[in-house]
């Protein structure tokens, strides 16, 4: 019998699995690499598509719909996770905005406490930049860090029963110097400068600190009124009698000129197509971060562990940090 022979000697099987494993390789090597790697490509992008549907240009004049839902955060959506509005996202949104020109005018939907400062003011700012009409819809918070990205808007909406204003700034600070002295552990800070461990939690701050960062504070507050005086066209001294962190249902906030207009959603959308100048009832496009193809089939966006929220708070502890936030709830 030849060598070559498919036919296995006498007593021996033929080895037939060897194609059967070969294809199971294959299988495996497209489902765990090839599918994956296609997030790149033209699979991923309609999965991810199907995921996002704001992700799809409009092929009319439309109204686009941002959302600032939660705190307002630095950072983007995926590396947050969790309830929370992020600046780097709600920023590339509005720049898509801007640069689809099928996207008339936006309406931003805020419902916010507010959150840091910075991220406000940089969400702020990039909404300054947007050439198209800009209108706010109010949800049932849209306070402090809230209301100040909303002072741009050409038109403001809220409800009657929404809580609004909050024109103020808080820091917090944590002293856990008796609970560290329970226990029984020294902190040891050793600086170059009088103030370098200003905040610290493991000690009192002493008045000249905190008269120091009262003036920080007093700062920000006051480029917080400008802002809302350039955004609602008021005198900056009518402001600052309303700058003392109070909040303002949305009727009175009317009343006072901090909003427009009682309204909902929909009279949003209507006033948005109406200052951009699209007749009848405008198609409306909702912009929503992408999900990419791992997060859609694998779920890789958890949340963060009992670890990770540990370290978050002890970063809180030991950082100063300035905030456009209603602690109200």
């Amino acid at each position: 019998m030849s060598e070559q022979s498919s036919i296995a000697p006498a007593g021996q099987s033929a080895d037939v699995s060897r194609p059967r494993v070969r294809i199971w390789l294959v299988i495996a090597l497209v489902v765990l690499v090839l599918i994956p790697a296609a997030s790149c490509g033209a699979f991923g992008l309609g999965i991810a598509l199907l995921s996002n549907p704001g992700a799809a240009a409009p092929l009319r004049p439309s109204v686009g719909v941002i959302r600032i839902t939660g705190t307002i955060v630095s950072g983007d959506a995926p590396s947050l996770g969790g309830q929370s509005a992020a600046s780097d996202t709600i920023i590339d949104l509005i720049h898509q905005a801007a640069a689809d020109d099928n996207i008339r005018a936006v309406v931003l939907r805020v419902d916010s406490p507010g959150g840091g400062v910075v991220a406000s003011d940089e969400i702020y700012h990039a909404l300054t930049q947007l050439d198209k009409p800009l209108v706010v819809s109010m949800g049932s918070l849209a306070a402090s860090g809230g209301y100040y990205v909303s002072a741009p808007a050409d038109y403001i909406f809220a409800t009657r029963d929404t809580l609004t204003g909050s024109i103020g700034v808080i820091s917090q600070f944590v002293i856990a110097k008796d609970l560290l002295d329970d226990v029984g552990i020294d902190v040891i800070v050793i600086t170059a400068g009088d103030v370098k461990d200003f905040g610290s939690f493991h000690r009192d701050m002493t008045p000249e600190e905190r008269e120091y960062w009262q003036g920080l504070i007093n700062q920000t507050h006051e480029d917080f009124i400008q802002v809302v005086a350039e955004g609602r066209g008021m005198d900056a001294d009518d402001v600052r009698l309303l700058a003392d962190g109070r909040v303002f249902r949305g009727e009175e906030a009317v009343g006072l000129g901090l909003v427009d207009e009682v309204g909902y959603f929909d009279d949003a959308v209507q006033k948005a197509a109406e200052l951009s100048g699209i007749d009848g009832t405008p198609n409306v496009v909702e912009l929503t971060a992408p999900v990419s193809v791992l997060d859609s089939l694998y779920g890789l966006q958890a949340s963060p562990g009992l670890a990770s929220n540990l370290d978050m708070l002890l970063h809180d502890l030991a950082i100063p940090s300035l905030e456009f936030r209603w602690l109200g709830h």
